[in-house]
């Protein structure tokens, strides 16, 4: 990768390069998928299973180019290299449960509609199911797709977690492989020009998410579970009606 790559810069682009070296010493990658990123701005949904994944990801999303912009919790700004190389690639720091969260998403819908490609991770931390699926995600996804009417972009990784466990020292042997599914982006006119509900947001919600686990198990090769819930710690019924969904309120 050339430090003049269009739309990096020289730090972005001194940063890309050591952080590309590091990563093909330590793990392989594949990805799948890259033609469904539309040109200009969109959002991204992503499922979150290691504290690696913003730098994983954004490895893919800078070799498919424009640069893209991840929201990430706060805390993670503050964890030494990983914070440096958040703020070098423009990440958006995101405070759930303050009203920081709303600034952020204002930062986000104005990135999205300067031709942006910003990165939310459904489940808005690391995910609590205990096999690595996507949780009941936040609705932070949808929102910032139907208030900027950019396209949704779903995607799946799975082999980040191999390299930095969630608990535990670095596993860079064997090699992981970065695996990374990007599918179409989700047809989202029937809900454009509704307002924006907390009942329309989870109905989109889950599409959403439902659209990240079904990459996630074409990347695993192993059928999508009933959803984790955080709030009850367990599984809710596969075919639990709308009405009865249990709902995870909160920033993206």
């Amino acid at each position: 990768m050339s430090l003049l790559q269009p739309g990096l810069g020289v730090p972005l682009g001194a940063a890309a390069v050591v952080v590309r070296g590091v990563l093909r010493t330590v793990s392989r990658h594949e990805w799948r998928g890259l033609e469904h990123l539309p040109e200009g701005g969109c959002v991204i949904a992503a499922n979150h299973v290691s504290w690696l994944d913003p730098v994983t990801l954004a490895d893919v999303l800078v070799a498919a180019g424009p640069v893209p912009r991840i929201l990430a919790k706060e805390s993670l700004f503050r964890v030494p290299v990983l914070g440096g190389l958040l703020r070098v690639m423009r990440g958006v720091p995101v405070s759930r449960g303050t009203g920081d969260a709303a600034t952020a998403l204002q930062h986000a819908v104005e990135a999205v509609r300067a031709g942006d490609r910003v990165v939310i991770f459904t489940d808005g931390t690391l995910t609590k199911d205990p096999d690595g699926w996507p949780m009941v995600g936040k609705t932070g996804a949808a929102r910032l797709a139907l208030t900027t009417g950019a396209p949704l972009v779903p995607i799946a990784q799975w082999g980040p977690q191999q390299l930095l466990p969630r608990r535990g020292r670095p596993r860079p042997w064997p090699r992981p492989t970065m695996r990374v599914l990007v599918g179409e982006p989700l047809d989202l006119s029937a809900y454009q020009g509704r307002p924006l509900t907390q009942a329309l947001l989870r109905e989109v919600t889950e599409l959403v998410v439902d659209a990240v686990a079904e990459l996630l198990s074409q990347l695993r090769g192993e059928p999508v579970p009933p959803r984790w819930d955080p709030r009850t710690g367990g599984r809710r019924p596969a075919l639990a009606p709308p009405a009865a969904r249990p709902e995870v309120e909160g920033a993206p």
